[in-house]
Order: structure tokens, then sequence, then C-alpha cells
């Protein structure tokens, strides 16, 4: 009984590896759409908490990160990401 819950626990260690690698492959294969939705999100934040609205663009500007982000993600979905 003891070797069957060794066995169970040693398989269920290769499957989370397995997934991870698949996850991380994943990743790895569309490093540029990564990095792009990175820096978007990284311009949203900063853009957040800016203190005026600079007339209104500082709300557009977030608005159409938005809308990149989106974008960016469909394409990772497409690429099978």
């Amino acid at each position: 009984m003891d070797m069957l819950k060794k066995n169970k626990r040693m398989l269920i260690v290769a499957l989370a590896a397995v997934a991870i690698g698949f996850a991380g492959g994943a990743i790895a294969a569309q490093p540029h759409m990564y990095n792009a939705k990175a820096a978007l999100e990284n311009a949203r934040t900063e853009l957040n908490v800016a203190e005026h609205n600079k007339g209104g663009h500082r709300d557009r500007a977030i608005s159409l990160i938005n809308e990149a982000i989106h974008e960016v993600n469909e394409g990772i979905r497409a690429g099978g990401g």
C-alpha cells in the first residue's frame, strides 16, 4: 500500500512538471508579444498615477492602451499561447 501512495505522488509530480513545461513553452514561443504586453501594462500603470487628466488625453491614452492589451492577448491566443 505504501508503494502505491509513492507511485501516485510520483505520477502527480511528473504530470505537474509536464504541465509547467507546456505552459513555459507557450510563453517562450512568443516572447515579443509577452514583452509588449508587459510594456503596455507598465505604461497604463504610469498613466494611472499621473496627477492630471491633461485635457482628456490621459484618459484617452489609457483607453487606447486597454484596447492594445486586448489585441495583444488575442494575438497570443491566435499564436497558440
